[in-house]
């Protein structure tokens, strides 16, 4: 099938799946919409035990979708910059210090308590990956999805303080996680040395220089926008700042999703406020909201179909389950230290270590980057694993958050 033609596919198959939920099912869009595409996903299988081949040629379809491409490449800078338009900066800068303790600290730590004790669990199921692919596994999965995290926060109305850290933190760990999974994963491979030195100057380069470069992007389009005052023009600006922005970025191997999210929030914040009049700021956000759930919709729609690619034993499957706990429990470690130690200087909302671990999602970024590891023995397992933590974390802990928070406030 051509580029058009999958496309089309997909926005088909997003929109009768949203429409369905609309009438019958009535859950937040992206989570009908997944679950929608899992049953789906799960029927053509069983079509196939029956003797039909229509699930062979969904997966040669599905096989033909690069969902690491087409992710982390394309819809995630989108995404990324959609998300940071709206969070206040002044809000974030009351809060830095709890974000960018969880986004580091956090995530680095997570990746190894995970990758530990995933090792010792693999082996003891006769699962045959390394410990240095473990590690790879907790970059991977460490990091809090902003995607799922802004579009569950839609919707559970938390406190503004607890809902600037997990927007603040899931926009910025990401960038983070993908820097250690790239550090590990380049290690795994043999590429690059294992040197403290090594690993510290390419986190700097690719952390700090996303920082730098989105803050000079950011001003970019700032001036541009003061400029004009016609939303046509202004959406065709932000749609060239983030888009190229993001291209140049990973050409010049700087982390592009920190630099569109630090590009986003100068926009969304000094661009709003000074560059903006109310029509066009409207008109913008409008704009910048239906792109978000256009490339939602399909998100979860490829992250439901690429269930048929899956290889699953019950070996995997029983790690799969295993992990969910260890995942949540490395979380609560790596959360609610931090906050135990930072509660002696501020306040904290009650339960927000509780709200925090069930609050932080995994998504498609998680299933992307274990989709990039290499062929080898580690992949399927690993992918299997990613997969059943993903649809989890957004089946089960997205539609119970409310109730969750709910609880928390009584």
């Amino acid at each position: 099938m051509s580029l058009f033609e999958i496309i089309s596919l997909l926005l088909c198959l997003a929109a009768v799946f949203s429409y369905i939920n609309y009438k019958y099912i009535k859950l937040p869009t992206t989570i009908g919409i997944m679950l929608l595409s899992l049953l789906f996903s799960l029927g053509l299988l069983l079509f196939g035990e029956f003797g039909f081949s229509l699930d062979e040629q969904a997966t040669v379809l599905v096989k033909s979708i690069d969902f690491n491409e087409a992710l982390l490449h394309g819809m995630l800078s989108f995404l990324l910059f959609a998300g940071a338009l709206h969070v206040n900066l002044n809000d974030l800068r009351e809060q830095k210090w709890v974000i960018g303790t969880l986004a580091t600290v956090g995530v680095i730590s997570s990746t190894f308590i995970i990758g530990t004790v995933m090792y010792y669990i693999l082996g003891w199921l006769g699962i045959p990956v390394a410990y240095i692919y473990c590690l790879v596994f907790g970059a991977l999965i460490s990091p809090t999805d902003p995607i799922a995290v802004m579009g569950v926060l839609k919707l559970v109305g938390a406190p503004k303080t607890l809902e600037t850290k997990i927007a603040g933190e899931s926009l910025f760990n990401d960038g983070v996680g993908v820097v250690v999974f790239l550090v590990l994963l380049g290690i795994a491979t043999g590429g690059d040395e294992m040197s403290a030195l090594h690993v510290v100057e390419l986190f700097a380069v690719e952390a700090l220089g996303g920082v730098f470069f989105g803050l000079g992007l950011g001003y970019l389009g700032f001036f541009m926008l003061k400029g004009v005052d016609n939303y046509q023009v202004e959406a065709l600006i932000t749609l060239a700042l983030v888009s190229g922005g993001y291209a140049f970025a990973e050409s010049i191997h700087i982390s592009a999703p920190i630099a569109i999210v630090v590009a986003g929030l100068f926009i969304g914040n000094q661009g709003r406020t000074l560059a903006m009049s109310d029509n066009t700021r409207e008109r913008l956000d409008d704009f910048w909201e239906l792109i978000d759930e256009i490339l939602n919709a399909i998100l979860f729609l490829l992250i439901g179909v690429e269930l048929l690619i899956l290889t699953f034993t019950n070996q995997f499957m029983l790690a799969g389950l295993l992990a969910i706990p260890v995942v949540l429990l490395a979380r609560f470690i790596c959360v609610g230290i931090p906050i135990k130690i930072m509660s002696k200087f501020r306040t904290f909302s009650p339960y927000a270590t509780t709200i925090l671990t069930w609050g932080g999602l995994r998504g498609g970024i998680s299933v992307a980057l274990a989709l990039s590891i290499p062929d080898g023995p580690a992949r399927e397992p690993l992918l299997v694993i990613t997969y059943f933590i993903v649809v989890f974390s957004i089946l089960v802990q997205g539609l119970t958050i409310k109730k969750v928070l709910a609880f928390s406030q009584k």
